[in-house]
């Protein structure tokens, strides 16, 4: 029954550690408003001219799709490079096959265009 107690006093010193944040957030946030620029993008004081919510180009969502891509495809080659001892020839073909996948979507990508920058 003793064990009960930890519990509830663990959820108790949460709960209260999260409202006790959230209050002192408040009244430090509150103390100072600030100018009349602190509401605009960039809050670099200076005045923004022109539509501030353009929309950005998809060429930037593509690269960034692509990035990340390629970015777990050198974590699981990092991966697969630590244990390449202990495998056999089926984690030989699996990675060669996950690489060859890979490079056909490169391929297909380039051969649309999508890596042209205009």
């Amino acid at each position: 029954m003793t064990g009960i107690w930890y519990v509830v006093g663990l959820a108790v010193a949460g709960v209260s550690f999260v409202f006790l944040t959230i209050g002192l957030a408040w009244l430090i946030s509150h103390r100072n408003r600030g100018d009349r620029h602190k509401g605009l993008p960039y809050e670099s004081g200076i005045d923004t001219f022109g539509d501030t919510w353009g929309r950005a180009a998809i060429s930037f969502y593509v690269y960034a799709l692509l990035f990340v891509a390629f970015d777990v495809e050198v974590v699981f080659l990092f991966l697969w490079a630590i244990v390449f001892r202990d495998l056999l020839i089926g984690g030989l073909v699996s990675m060669g096959t996950f690489v060859v996948v890979l490079m056909v979507g490169l391929a297909y990508a380039w051969r649309k265009g999508v890596l042209t920058w205009r």
